[in-house]
């Protein structure tokens, strides 16, 4: 294939898994289990839970950090173990230790069907804002090149929840190759918040012309609304309130159609450099 001639047959099938995680984390890892074999069952290929899915504490203090656990630990290992047993790619938020014994990064592991782990991020953009204080306990990632993987012929790329507002995170994901943004999330719920969430995600798609998968935390933790928006903007599923998981196909050839249409990946005069 060249590239005025582009293999737009790839697909997939991709899905949001939203609950609202606690301070228990082997009923979290039960709750994954749960919704990835239900997402597994309905065709997904790529499952998204949210930020925070390993533990979640009610404010944002010393029981994140004493929570935390090495790549290596109990829950990446475990949840290795339900992308093995569901045949899924699995994308979730953890608590990863540092080496500052007072503060954890924010970590999204992506791991394959064969248990590999595929791509780890670390949160850049901490949630210093609405009244929070992320970075109290957190430590942001550094700026690297970020990390993809694929399946099905498509390319993945992974921002957490407060870099939504940073649309040069997302551009740099798609200048990197990303087809699909996942993008998992503790959105908080607040005044305006949901419509935020939902028209910074719908704006993402839009302007890099790219498929967003947002899987964000039930109530009371999050503001739910996990949903998965095409390239043009289109809500393809949402799941307002409740605990469950929601699917949608992704496909190559509506890429190649709306990029056709709307060119501004190629048109820009500008590019992302690092402040």
């Amino acid at each position: 294939m060249t590239e005025a001639d582009p293999d737009t047959t790839a697909r997939t099938v991709v899905a949001v898994a939203q609950f609202a995680p606690g301070t228990d984390k082997n009923a979290n890892l039960d709750s994954l289990r749960s919704l990835t074999a239900d997402a597994a069952a309905r065709g997904a290929r790529v499952v998204v839970a949210p930020e925070y899915a390993m533990f979640t504490a009610p404010r944002t203090d010393g029981r994140l950090v004493e929570s935390a656990e090495d790549l290596d630990g109990e829950f990446a290992t475990t949840l290795a173990d339900i992308a093995v047993q569901s045949g899924v790619y699995l994308v979730a938020g953890m608590n990863e230790r540092s080496a500052d014994p007072d503060k954890i990064f924010n970590t999204l592991i992506a791991v394959a069907p064969d248990g590999e782990r595929v791509a780890v991020y670390r949160k850049m953009h901490l949630y210093d804002a609405f009244g929070y204080q992320e970075s109290a306990v957190i430590l942001a990632g550094a700026v690297e090149e970020p990390q993809t993987f694929s399946c099905d012929g498509l390319n993945f790329g992974l921002q957490t929840c407060y870099d939504l507002r940073f649309p040069e995170v997302t551009r740099r994901i798609v200048d990197a190759g990303a087809e699909v943004l996942l993008l998992p999330a503790q959105w908080v719920p607040g005044p305006l918040k949901e419509d935020h969430w939902t028209t910074l995600v719908r704006a993402r798609a839009i302007e890099n012309t790219m498929y967003v998968v947002a899987a964000d935390q039930s109530a009371r933790t999050g503001a739910g609304a996990s949903l998965i928006v095409d390239p043009m903007g289109v809500v393809l599923c949402s799941l307002g309130e409740q605990v469950g998981v929601a699917t949608a196909e992704v496909t190559a050839q509506r890429i190649t159609e709306v990029r056709a249409k709307n060119p501004a990946l190629a048109l820009r005069r500008f590019t992302v450099a690092e402040r």
